[in-house]
C-alpha cells in the first residue's frame, strides 16, 4: 500500500479533467448547459460551465464505491 492509500488521498478515479483558465474579470463565457456566466474568460474556446453545472457534472460522473 502506498503512502497516499494509508493517508486516505490516493486517486480512485483518474480522470483528465484539464480546466481552462480562471478569467481575471468580464466578459465571461457562459455556461454550455444554462446559460449563466462562468469563471471562465469568453475568449476560451471549448465547454464551459458554471459552478454549479459544474458541480452537478462531478457529481453525475463520480466514481461509486
Amino acid at each position: 500500500m502506498s503512502e497516499d492509500d494509508e493517508a486516505g488521498t490516493g486517486d480512485y478515479c483518474l480522470i483528465d479533467a484539464t480546466r481552462p483558465p480562471r478569467a481575471e474579470g468580464p466578459p465571461y463565457a457562459r455556461c454550455v448547459l444554462c446559460r449563466e456566466p462562468t469563471e471562465y474568460p469568453e475568449s476560451y474556446k471549448g465547454i464551459t460551465l458554471c459552478p454549479v453545472c459544474e458541480w452537478q457534472e462531478a457529481q453525475r460522473t463520480a466514481c461509486s464505491g
